[in-house]
């Protein structure tokens, strides 16, 4: 199983290699999101073991949101050192495919498409943890 600091880095690193300058506090949130959605969802197993819970402005890994809050709205500069060793093969690939598909969004056009999906929706009114069970549920129902 993945470290959320290590997934983060990846979608950093990801960016960097796309020409970026780095993401934002908010798009990198959104995409662990999906990163985890999609992955529970194919493999049967979350990608990182920490909570993602239904905040404000969509779902949030709460330790991703304190190691990065002092970026506040800037862009998180990416490591340049970055290796990729401790993931498998199927991690690599889902976290390219999210960046992929997901990464061309700005940050609130993904924070928008969060809050039409029933993971926040059925959440957000307490804040609470987005069961892993649920993200397995909806995001299957959104693999072709």
């Amino acid at each position: 199983m993945a470290k959320i600091k290590d997934v983060a880095l990846y979608f950093l690193h990801l960016e960097s290699r796309h020409g970026g300058e780095g993401l934002s506090h908010l798009k990198l949130q959104k995409l662990a999101y999906y990163a985890q959605g999609f992955y529970v969802a194919l493999y049967g197993e979350p990608l990182f073991e920490d909570d993602i819970e239904a905040w404000t402005h969509g779902p949030v890994v709460p330790s991703l949101y304190h190691e990065y809050k002092h970026c506040s709205s800037s862009k998180i500069p990416y490591a340049e050192d970055f290796k990729a060793d401790s993931f498998s093969k199927d991690e690599l690939e889902l976290i390219e495919d999210v960046f992929q598909e997901f990464g061309q969004y700005s940050a609130w056009k993904l924070r928008n498409m969060t809050h039409e999906e029933p993971t926040w929706m059925d959440y957000e009114s307490d804040n609470s943890v987005i069961p892993i069970s649920h993200l397995r549920e909806y995001f299957s129902t959104r693999i072709a």
